[in-house]
């Protein structure tokens, strides 16, 4: 098999060169580098032939085509001369997408011999003077989101190539940041270090592949930006020795209703149109999250990582649409593939058990609901929303007849099937009752509120007539607000 011969350069100086790479170097190979911008190579060239594939940068569109051009052409040239040399700089194992692709992609086609050299990397970091090295986060700059970003740790983002590169790292990470935070610009092989605000990130005029940003931790006590992380360390600390009294009382079930209080408001800002208020909310609904899982870890049976691999893992087994094989064109298909998906997931055998597993915690109205459209699913269902109508109309009917007869007992049940078939006509219209139901109340308490307003006197000293004419009096005024 062919070889191709991997020698780091590494970080600028010919005191870095290893006593293996000047061997190699030195076997009269064909040698090629990965660029003439690493200033060794010029060195180098004194004494021997070296062929770059800085053209490679010019030729082709993206990242990704130059590095599989540049690998499959010392694929070739290895079949050509039996053994060749490819130098790269720094340390091969650090960045390099070549010999990542050679030692993982094509390691069937091609022997590899890597010679290590003093890695950019590591100079950085001994440039950068950031000395706890228990907290630092290497990342890509090209694979690297907004995701990736720890504001707890010091982050160091490798290989910024160009103007392009640095404006949309500096996008991603104002997600995150605020604007005014402290990065490090380190230019490896000029051996440069400057400090400037986040927001200038994409203002220096020279940026290539020894550039590296560095994002210093935020202090605990200055922080105005967090990530989960911080939020579960409170969670921990409010339930720890030292904690909160409150917050160490409770069980599962003593905040059980405070996930439905939570959800609730979720919604109420959603129907506010209340972005503030929405971002709090969700805060507030995420907690419970996390302080459930931290009594999960306090018991031994879950953490919060076990709850976050059970939903990627579910939602990843729910969308084979777009993780697998299943074809979904449209929403309704999407629905269909996801519905089929949990069917298989838990297991239900039966039509019946696909109605007993909606949860008896929901609302009575939204639980109505789901049962409705899961039956309607399999067919028994009235044929339009006219025969919903109808069946209102009978049960309401049958209702009346009980409160005639002063059945107690009979009229509650007759109520039930009122109310279910009035959940089913909104089914029908694609009507939330809950929601709805909830923007009655809220109607209901505003107009309650004109009466108080607008009276003159108490309202336990007026009589229903004055109070049913400012109530006619609120809905215009809510009407035309």
């Amino acid at each position: 098999m062919n070889t191709i011969q991997i020698i780091g350069l590494g970080a600028g100086s010919a005191d870095d060169l290893t006593v293996k790479a000047y061997k190699a170097l030195s076997q009269k190979i064909p040698t090629f580098a990965r660029t003439d911008r690493h200033p060794l190579v010029n060195e180098l060239r004194k004494n021997m032939d070296i062929e770059s594939f800085d053209k490679y940068f010019e030729e082709y569109e993206d990242f990704d085509e130059v590095y599989e051009n540049m690998t499959l052409k010392l694929i070739e040239l290895s079949k050509k001369y039996g053994k060749i040399n490819y130098c790269t700089a720094g340390s091969p194992y650090y960045g390099d997408i070549v010999t990542k692709k050679l030692t993982n992609e094509y390691k069937s086609q091609i022997n590899t011999i890597i010679i290590d050299g003093m890695s950019f990397l590591d100079k950085c970091l001994k440039l950068s003077g950031f000395a706890d090295y228990n907290n630092i986060k290497i990342l890509d700059c090209l694979e690297a989101d907004e995701f990736s970003f720890d504001v707890n740790s010091f982050n160091v983002i490798t290989q910024v190539y160009d103007l392009e590169i640095a404006s949309l790292l500096k996008i991603k990470l104002m997600e995150i940041y605020p604007e005014d935070v402290n990065t490090l610009i380190i230019d490896v092989l000029e051996e440069n270090v400057k400090k400037i605000p986040l927001f200038m990130l994409d203002q220096e005029k020279n940026y290539g592949f020894s550039t590296y940003f560095c994002i210093l931790p935020i202090e605990i006590s200055k922080n105005r930006v967090y990530n989960v992380n911080n939020l579960l360390r409170i969670v921990k600390i409010l339930r720890g020795p030292d904690g909160c009294p409150w917050d160490k009382k409770q069980t599962h079930h003593s905040i059980r209703q405070n996930v439905i209080e939570e959800a609730y408001e979720v919604v109420d800002a959603i129907d506010n149109d209340d972005v503030d208020n929405l971002v709090e909310e969700l805060g507030d609904l995420l907690f419970q999250v996390i302080f459930h899982s931290e009594l999960g870890s306090e018991e031994g049976y879950f953490n919060f990582n076990d709850v976050i691999n059970k939903l990627c893992t579910k939602m990843y087994f729910r969308h084979p649409h777009v993780f697998g094989d299943v074809k979904a064109d449209n929403a309704e298909e999407a629905l269909a593939s996801w519905e089929n998906s949990k069917q298989k997931e838990k297991n239900l055998a039966t039509y019946t058990d696909n109605l007993k597993n909606v949860p008896k915690a929901l609302s009575t109205l939204s639980r109505s609901y789901k049962i409705q459209k899961r039956a309607a699913e399999v067919g028994f269902d009235w044929p339009d929303s006219d025969g919903a109508i109808e069946k209102i109309k009978e049960e309401l009917q049958e209702f009346i007849e009980e409160y005639k007869n002063s059945n107690i007992e009979n009229m509650e049940e007759e109520f039930g099937d009122l109310l279910f078939a009035l959940v089913n006509f909104a089914r029908f219209e694609k009507i939330n009752p809950d929601i709805d139901l909830n923007k009655t109340i809220n109607k209901f308490i505003d107009r309650f509120e004109y009466i108080e307003k607008n009276s003159t006197k108490d309202l336990k000293q007026m009589t229903l007539k004055e109070m049913d004419e400012l109530w006619e009096e609120s809905k215009f005024q809510y009407e035309f607000r």
